[in-house]
């Protein structure tokens, strides 16, 4: 005897199958909105870190300059070297450094302020990508752009005799590096780099 299979069987599971499909493909293009969306917010935070990083390290440059005509001056110069309380950095360079490093990652900057963390002077700058999330199955996301923001500090690396006279030799050990500035014979040249003398860090 020959079994009968009832015809309806297919007919049953076809838009079981159907329906199981097109849950796959949401599913999966939900997936590439969502990792658009996470591509677009890192490559704004990797901007806003760069741009902050450029203000500070800006400022850092500017601090030197005026840290070598304080010591010309026969200043206070000592003081240059103490970012704590209410320091305030340099901002003159600071804004177009920041949005030239932001355009570089093909972003714009929004902002940039002065803003202490951990009580050392520093930059917060705030970013917009230019470009956008991309098309996608949710209505009114293509068209977003993503936004962050970063700050970057200042900090002084070198140690130095509190109770020095700015106006004789002093002996600064820059992170383990040794600096002399005698301010009769000084000459700005004899600065080590920026860098020596103080440290750029992003704080968030």
């Amino acid at each position: 005897m020959t079994a009968l299979h009832p015809h309806g069987d297919r007919g049953q599971t076809l838009p079981i199958y159907i329906w199981l499909t097109v849950i796959l493909l949401f599913a999966a293009l939900a997936f590439f909105v969502f990792a658009q969306a996470a591509s677009a917010r890192n490559g704004a935070q990797s901007a806003a870190d760069a741009a902050a990083l450029a203000a500070a390290q800006d400022a850092r440059d500017e601090l030197l300059l005026e840290l070598g005509d304080a010591i010309g001056a026969g200043d206070d110069w000592l003081d240059w070297l103490d970012l704590t309380g209410d320091a305030e950095l340099p901002a003159g360079g600071t804004a177009e450094a920041a949005g030239e490093l932001a355009a570089a990652n093909d972003s714009t900057l929004q902002a940039i302020a002065p803003q202490a963390v951990g009580g050392y002077p520093g930059f917060r700058v705030d970013i917009q990508t230019n470009y956008t999330v991309g098309d996608s199955i949710i209505p009114g996301t293509e068209g977003l752009q993503a936004q962050a923001h970063a700050i970057a500090v200042v900090q002084p690396r070198c140690e130095f005799d509190l109770n020095a006279d700015p106006t004789q030799p002093v002996e600064l050990v820059c992170d383990g590096e040794t600096v002399n500035i005698d301010p009769e014979d000084f000459d700005p040249d004899d600065l080590p780099d920026a860098s020596v003398m103080f440290s750029v860090y992003l704080a968030e």
